[in-house]
């Protein structure tokens, strides 16, 4: 972690004096690891509640309304108990050690993940060069904990589940990459906080969204590739209860079933919050300028202002995934693959020739 994480600075001051640097350096990894392992369990018992009561009100009804009193707040609180005390079931004929291992893959990738994840200006837990890079590898790799759970269940639900996972992923992490490229010839860089620095203009004009007329497509081909890459309706044919029983969580249950829905919620935000960054304006927002203008950059104010920014944008977005999941039928197998091949593929090409021959032609005139 850099000099400029107020992570590292705070633990400089609280630090012995004289420790040595791999000292202060494990003791930012701790801080940082228990920050984010509290930060995704937060989101997941605040994402839960939150799509219970969009389905609720989509639907025409009020959602979860008695438990822990107003409007259920601890719903999420007596799932998570529940889950806990539940019997920790592995199938007869299962690879006991594939099938104990998958949900750690799983949730341990979205982790890896979120590390590139900014909080504010000054807050971070690693200022990398290749963020988004990073970002998109270590997303992917849960295909592979998911693919490892179907096989490991030794049911043909499970299996079913898991080759549709694997289908879906290679037909959709293509466009979502290439429609990143648009934005990314913008600001010219990998780095989240450099590319949040990029669209510093005060009312929001300056946001990637507006740069060229390209932006837009292209934020809406990552949008659907988006829902793709986290499973969610409706393309959530990895689960498809309605044909596979579960999918690949049929045989699951307890604690490693919960597992599965952490991280997907973490990758929802985790794609909105890359929305945000790369299309949104990141940080900026006249709320940020106006805690700027009165603290300071750099100002706790400054980060505070920074980070409500960021975090309700990455709100926003999982909203609207909630919101689609509630709106519209789930779409059959062989027309997920004809978009994400036919469609989106060529589209997101050709978004990106024209956002090179705009800025080509930005620059020359």
């Amino acid at each position: 972690m850099e000099s400029g994480n107020l992570f590292l600075k705070l633990l400089s001051d609280l630090a012995p004096e004289g420790a040595p640097g791999w000292v202060l350096a494990l003791m930012a990894c701790g801080v940082g690891v228990s920050i984010l392992i509290g930060f995704v369990s937060l989101l997941a018992m605040a994402a839960t509640w939150a799509e219970r009561k969009v389905a609720g009100h989509i639907q025409c009804r009020f959602g979860p309304m008695y438990v822990g009193g107003w409007h259920g707040w601890a719903q999420p609180i007596a799932d998570g108990v529940k889950l806990l005390m539940k019997e920790d079931m592995i199938p007869l004929g299962a690879d006991r050690m594939l099938f104990v291992l998958a949900p750690a893959i799983v949730l341990g990738s979205i982790f890896g993940a979120l590390v590139a994840m900014p909080l504010a200006p000054d807050v971070y837990f690693a200022n990398l060069d290749l963020g988004i890079f990073l970002v998109l590898a270590l997303s992917s790799m849960t295909t592979i904990g998911v693919v490892m759970a179907g096989w490991a269940s030794n049911s043909k639900w499970s299996l079913y589940g898991a080759m549709r996972e694997a289908a879906q992923v290679v037909a959709y992490e293509i466009p979502l990459g290439i429609s990143l490229l648009v934005p990314l010839i913008v600001a010219g860089t990998f780095n989240l906080l450099e590319a949040s620095e990029a669209q510093s203009g005060l009312w929001g004009m300056e946001w990637f969204i507006f740069w060229n007329p390209f932006m837009i497509p292209a934020a809406v081909i990552f949008g659907i590739a988006a829902l793709a890459e986290t499973k969610r309706a409706p393309f959530d044919l990895p689960e498809a209860e309605s044909e596979l029983v579960s999918g690949f969580l049929t045989e699951y249950s307890g604690i490693r079933w919960s597992f599965f829905f952490m991280e997907e919620y973490a990758a929802m935000f985790l794609m909105s919050l890359i929305g945000a960054v790369f299309f949104f304006g990141g940080f900026e927002s006249p709320i940020t300028h106006l805690a700027k203008y009165i603290g300071g950059e750099h100002s706790i104010l400054h980060n505070l202002g920074g980070h409500v920014t960021l975090m309700s944008k990455a709100a926003f977005g999982v909203f609207l995934m909630m919101w689609l999941r509630w709106t519209l039928p789930r779409v059959r197998i062989d027309q997920v693959m004809t978009m994400g091949y036919k469609y989106l593929t060529p589209l997101a090409l050709v978004c990106v020739l024209g956002a090179c021959l705009w800025e080509a032609l930005k620059a020359a005139f």
